[in-house]
């Protein structure tokens, strides 16, 4: 016999409350014997489910066995894995709100920073970083950061005045100041195939410019003479979400970029606006590892850029590819009457950055590490 509780009902529990002391303790006299009852119980079902299990095929048992053991291996790598320090462009959106956002701007508050910092110990922590994750994931493929990072002092001093990336250079990669439009076709197709959709939205957000002098979510950069101004979606890695929701058909056209870089602090996307009468002083990128594409929006006469004093001029709906981490300037010299230069800014893997390089790279200089 095993004792099983009765299920009782909201009423006879409240009709066992208002009952007398000398019935609750009849009751439990009662429970203890039928607990009784139920231990002898207890006793020949373990005693049944032994003989079952020695009845068994021994093949069986073995199968059993092995997927305990699998399990409990599972549960200890989950376990052990640490989480990783570095999220893709969706899940930043989400989460970005609450780092440093001003004016619907994403500036950079830590001291750590590789991309806004530069110290004494960034070759160090940047070797730390790979070893890292060479050890949760592997040394393969691993070669030329290794040796970038082992050398990164005598390749940044070294570099000719032409191309001189201010945070890191991946040695061994073609140079070039200007790449085909085939270096990264798939994503330069996408991009001019949807520029009535990024025209359409930065029309929508440019006539807030008539009511105040800088609205909300754009920022200023500083120009030897005119005005430059940005708007973006994705600054250093992180995202900008209300921006985003601001031109949310091209943020998601981000998505389908297959080489845009979201996950590392080298990776921009923004619309950059240069009034007419404007000059950006010559300055280099912080890296080779990307290709920087310019889709012409609006393109006044008279606007150039020069990548490694080689002038270029954009064109609407065409894309502009050029590595930044050479010596580049711009400039708007057209006529007030034709308005300002616009572009579509985003940054793109450098066509010669292997796979396993980008998810290496993209864990070495994750937004925050």
């Amino acid at each position: 016999m095993v004792w099983v509780p009765l299920k009782t009902t909201r009423t006879d529990r409240r009709a066992a409350l208002r009952a007398p002391t000398t019935r609750c303790t009849t009751m439990s006299l009662e429970w203890l014997m039928g607990w009784s009852w139920s231990l002898d119980g207890l006793r020949d079902f373990i005693a049944t489910g032994i003989q079952s299990f020695r009845d068994c095929d021994a093949t069986a048992l073995a199968a059993v066995g092995c997927l305990l053991v699998l399990f409990v291996w599972y549960c200890y790598h989950v376990g052990r894995e640490q989480p990783r320090a570095y999220a893709t462009v969706n899940a930043l959106m989400q989460s970005a709100e609450a780092n440093g956002v001003q004016n619907g701007y994403v500036y950079c508050h830590s001291p750590e920073c590789v991309r806004c910092t530069h110290h004494d110990g960034l070759n160090q922590k940047l070797y730390h970083n790979l070893q890292e994750y060479a050890k949760r994931y592997s040394w393969s493929g691993m070669g030329r950061i290794h040796k970038g990072i082992r050398e990164q002092g005598r390749y940044l001093n070294s570099r000719p005045s032409i191309q001189k990336p201010e945070v890191f250079f991946l040695p061994d990669l073609p140079t070039m100041p200007y790449f085909s439009r085939d270096a990264q076709k798939h994503d330069v197709e996408l991009l001019e195939r949807n520029f009535q959709t990024i025209l359409c939205e930065f029309e929508t957000l440019y006539k807030a410019f008539s009511n105040c002098s800088l609205p909300q979510g754009w920022k200023m950069n500083s120009t030897p003479s005119g005005e430059w101004f940005t708007f973006y979606l994705v600054n250093q890695g992180m995202c900008v979400p209300r921006n985003c929701r601001r031109c949310p058909r091209t943020y998601r056209l981000l998505g389908s970029l297959r080489t845009c870089i979201g996950n590392n602090v080298f990776g921009n996307a923004c619309i950059s606006v240069l009034s007419p009468g404007t000059v950006i002083a010559e300055h280099y990128g912080p890296t080779n590892i990307r290709i920087r594409c310019h889709l012409g929006l609006k393109t006044p006469s008279n606007c150039e850029l020069v990548v490694g004093g080689e002038p270029q001029c954009w064109a609407e709906g065409r894309c502009l590819l050029f590595d930044d981490s050479f010596l580049h300037t711009a400039f708007h010299e057209g006529p007030p009457e034709e308005g300002p230069r616009v572009v579509f800014m985003v940054d793109l893997w450098h066509p010669n950055v292997a796979a396993a390089e980008r998810q290496a790279l993209d864990f070495i200089f994750a937004p925050g590490r």
